[in-house]
């Protein structure tokens, strides 16, 4: 039995070809009629074909039990043939006209006037705007109305436009600490902006400020109560408090600003009035009728308790919610769709049994792309849903944290052969039982976030020892540094997560491939680590830091039957876990691994004993095919072979071409980064086709900057435009040089655009090397003195030295970290003392550029020149350099480093000179020499 649905329909069609229904909803309708006058119908096949064009649905599209098909005769709503079907959520935007009021026109910059396009949306008959709500990052915050131009979602008018603002200092002291890390629990602090754009806000009404408040990992959206920007201070809505506090050093932007609306793509909507205020990106900043949309639908596709109902080829977009909802039922498959432009997530599924998603891209989701929720973790019965050849990109556009690309919750759930990438935090998450993570491609995740995994344990906390049976294998993970480049993990097993099988995987270009944080009985074997800094991390955290996390886990064992079937039989571990030292990192097996170029031994003393690490390779290079080009597929000849390296299917991960996916998109892959020779910028395409890069940058510091480089093509000729866009030919290589200054001040942020002209994720500084500095020192003596000396506030000379029992140290990478040491000490109350000596060929002025994550002082030559008494956790390079000067010939650095209740790990540290000019530091000049003793 076959339908057709098209643009035009009428209610007056019969549903054939040439008569037509005018919407899905008719053709649901028309089809449950026949259905209950014909019984036997119902072990027919149904076909419901959707002619090209855009539907703009008015209310939510629902399938029910009613709706279902049967495993030989199921119901399938699809696209025609060729035809691009779009059932939209959102209303079309006319009556566009430019901004004329001289009131509004006053409140926008100068250069923004004669840009901004107006229109009234409650002439269109929009009235519900949606709230605007405070939520923190585990919450579910919804945007509300949002708006789309020529199917792209707009930014709400916001400040900084690239970048963030800074917590100078928090105004209330209140004692509040965590983990040693000080802050306050209220929201009142000095800001720090050298434009100090907030003078300007003066007649805004609703300000809001999203910021990452006192962690990396946990943001929240709140509103501005009050301002005062003479003094620099900013007070926050105390009804809703960010839960960790507030801390100096964190980061954030403020939105919803009329006059902030500054730069092409960003809007305002005035909730009083109705009107919308609109820059369009287009050339000539010009907007026509129905070019734009304003999402209003909430939910627009629903099955709840259908089964065996397909949905093919449709593109659902520009709604509020979530995109495609599924709820119970059994055997839904969504196969070959696009989601994209939704408020909340794109694809939900919830309860019921195998259902599918399969062959979707999924992207510019509000929140998480794809959630699998099945299974009974009672009974360990799988719930057998499947995320399947999905490409997911640019999801948790509003709700950034914890918001993933792909979702496994429940018990038994998969994700396989999908390529997520550009994601502001997690990639693939998952809690529960026995899920399967296979043969994905990830890279570019966790760019707004730090001590985060591409793929990384959500939704449990703490991370139970009953979450075990899971299988992560054959999946490839590369290029993904973390939010500002401070670090991400490549598979990541939080606080005590247990019993997983990583085999088979290949990081490439991870900053540490896989953290063990705690657990039992994960198997880490036939992987393959290239250009990682580290590879494998275990600690002992159940027995450290986290032991007051153990009674809970404890109690949490109860909640389950563990010690019943199928528990015993499934888990034979867990049932006598509270007889084992529960605490300790048991039954952890690192075994035929291939690490190159990556110090991949990064396990705990403590947790060491309880590790089997046998046969893996490390001797350098194992023959790979083409590393350069991420081709890590071993040679006949290679020596891993005779070790018993099994073979990783590379050519079957990632997207593949099936019934549900015609093509695989080519992969677009630009670096940007510092010259390795030389200071500059860098730009590498790592893609398949060529590539158009337009880089941005925007100065937020206080002092110009000069970037130096050359030009460079490998490969071939680089074919330059004007100004900072240029074409790279897949596998070229070129860098820029410039000098800039905007506002006489340094160069903060990157933003890289594709060939398609969709901003990357780059929120990372760029590494611009100061001029006339040191490398890292990275050979330093170490000692750790017990008690430790709080905020080191009182401290004004060393202690006597020939009682401290130094120990030499060196680390390849430019941090160095003495965390495995710190942890260890009695309550974590302790202070590290690092010892390095320097010769200068002449006197001269020098700063020390610090980072640290803890208290601490800087002595040089035995004499305090520097206190921190807070430190900022985790540590950034150069974020704080204080002067000093020094005479000719050898001298003593030391950094004593509080260890912050062991939360510490260790410091930075180089020197810059600053005495020379500008022209004198740029070129070659005498510098301190670090001396090795």
């Amino acid at each position: 039995m076959e339908l057709h649905v098209a643009v035009g329909g009428g209610s007056g069609g019969d549903g054939s070809e040439s008569r037509p229904f005018g919407s899905l909803a008719q053709a649901r309708d028309a089809l449950r009629a026949l259905r209950r006058r014909t019984p036997e119908l119902r072990s027919e096949r149904a076909v419901v074909l959707v002619r090209g064009g855009v539907y703009a649905l008015q209310e939510q599209f629902v399938l029910t039990e009613e709706d279902s098909g049967t495993e030989g005769a199921p119901v399938e709503y699809r696209a025609a043939s060729g035809e691009k079907a779009r059932l939209s959520g959102g209303m079309a935007l006319r009556g566009w006209r430019k901004v004329t009021d001289e009131r509004i026109l006053a409140r926008l910059e100068p250069h923004a006037r004669g840009r901004v396009w107006q229109t009234d949306l409650l002439a269109h008959g929009i009235r519900d705007f949606g709230k605007i709500e405070s939520a923190e990052s585990w919450a579910h915050s919804d945007p509300g109305l949002e708006l789309f131009f020529l199917g792209r979602p707009m930014i709400p008018a916001r400040y900084p436009n690239h970048g963030y603002m800074h917590i100078e200092e928090v105004l209330v002291k209140d004692g509040h600490s965590i983990h040693g890390v000080s802050g306050s629990r209220v929201g009142k602090f000095r800001y720090r902006d050298p434009l100090n754009r907030p003078a300007r806000w003066t007649e805004e009404t609703e300000i809001m400020l999203h910021g990452y408040w006192f962690w990396d990992w946990a943001d929240q959206r709140i509103r501005l109560a009050g301002c005062n920007p003479s003094r620099r201070e900013m007070s926050l809505d105390d009804s809703h408090p960010h839960s960790y506090g507030y801390r100096p050093g964190q980061w954030f932007y403020a939105y919803n600003l009329l006059c902030e609306l500054d730069t092409p793509g960003e809007w305002y909507l005035d909730r009083a009035s109705g009107i919308l205020y609109f820059w369009p990106p287009s050339e000539d900043s010009s907007i026509g009728d129905g070019q734009a949309e304003v999402s209003v639908l909430r939910d627009p596709i629903v099955l709840r308790g259908a089964e065996y109902v397909t949905i093919r080829d449709l593109a659902v977009e520009n709604a509020r919610g979530t995109g495609i909802r599924v709820e119970a039922g059994s055997h839904v498959r969504i196969e070959g769709c696009a989601v994209r432009n939704v408020g909340g997530y794109g694809v939900w599924v919830e309860g019921g049994k195998a259902h599918t998603v399969a062959g979707c891209e999924i992207c510019d989701a509000g929140d998480v792309g794809i959630v699998l929720r099945g299974g009974d973790r009672a009974t360990l019965a799988p719930g057998r849903h499947a995320a399947v050849n999905n490409h997911v990109h640019h999801t948790g556009r509003w709700n950034p944290l914890y918001k993933v690309g792909i979702q496994l919750t429940g018990v038994g759930n998969r994700a396989a052969h999908n390529r997520v990438h550009d994601v502001p935090h997690v990639a693939i998450g998952f809690t529960g039982n026995d899920h399967v993570i296979e043969c994905n491609e990830i890279y570019r995740a966790v760019t707004q976030a730090n001590d985060a995994g591409m793929i990384y344990t959500t939704g449990a906390h703490p991370e139970e020892w009953t979450m075990r049976g899971h299988v992560i294998r054959h999946n490839f993970l590369h290029h993904s540094s973390g939010f500002r480049g401070r670090g991400c993990e490549g598979v990541y097993l939080d606080d005590m997560f247990s019993s997983a099988e990583i085999v088979g995987n290949v990081f490439w270009h991870v900053p540490r491939a896989i953290l063990i944080g705690g657990g039992r009985d994960n198997v880490i074997a036939n992987n393959i680590f290239a250009d990682c800094r580290k590879a494998v991390h275990i600690d002992a955290r159940g027995v450290g830091w986290a032991a007051s996390t153990v009674p809970e886990l404890v109690r949490l064992l109860d909640t389950v039957p563990y010690r019943e079937e199928p528990w015993v039989s499934r888990y034979p571990q867990l049932a006598g876990i509270l007889d084992d030292e529960p605490a300790l990192p048991k039954g952890n097996v690192v075994v035929r691994n291939i690490f190159c170029d990556a110090d991949w031994d990064e396990i705990e003393d403590i947790a060491r004993p309880h590790v089997r690490i046998a046969g893996n390779f490390e001797a350098g290079d194992p023959g790979f095919a083409d590393r350069a080009r991420g081709d890590v597929r071993l040679k006949p000849d290679s020596p891993a072979w005779r070790m018993g390296f099994e073979r990783i299917p590379l050519e079957r991960i990632g997207l593949v071409v099936d019934e549900t996916r015609a093509a695989v998109p080519p992969r677009q892959l630009i670096e940007a980064g510092l010259h390795a020779e030389r200071p500059g910028l860098m730009y590498r395409n790592k893609c398949v086709r060529t590539a158009l890069v337009r880089i941005r940058l925007q100065n937020l510091g206080e002092t110009m900057v000069r970037i130096s480089g050359r030009i460079c093509a490998c490969n071939g000729d680089v074919v330059e435009g004007g100004g900072f866009a240029f074409e790279l030919s897949p596998g070229h290589e070129c860098g820029r040089s410039a000098a800039i200054s905007v506002n006489s001040v340094p160069v903060e942020a990157c933003v890289v655009a594709d060939v398609d002209g969709r901003t990357e994720c780059w929120t990372a500084a760029i590494p611009v090397e100061p001029a006339a500095v040191t490398g890292w020192c990275r050979r330093m003596e170490v000692a750790v003195l017990e008690p430790g000396l709080g905020k080191l506030e009182g401290v004004s000379r060393l202690p006597d030295g020939k009682a401290i029992e130094w120990k030499t140290r060196e680390w390849t990478g430019e941090f160095c970290n003495i965390h495995d040491v710190l942890e260890k000490t009695g309550s974590g109350d302790a202070v590290a003392l690092f010892r390095a000596h320097v010769a200068c060929p002449e006197r001269m002025k020098v700063a020390a550029l610090l980072g640290y994550d803890g208290p601490v002082r800087l002595f040089v030559d035995g004499r305090s020149v520097f206190h921190d008494p807070d430190g900022t956790n985790p540590a950034l390079p150069d974020s704080a350099r204080p002067e000093f000067g020094l005479s000719e010939g050898a001298h003593e650095l030391v950094v004593m480093l509080g260890a912050g209740m062991g939360r510490a790990w260790g410091v930075f540290l180089r020197l810059q000179r600053t005495d020379l000019e500008p022209e004198q530091a740029a070129g070659p000049c005498v510098l301190p020499v670090w001396v090795r003793k």
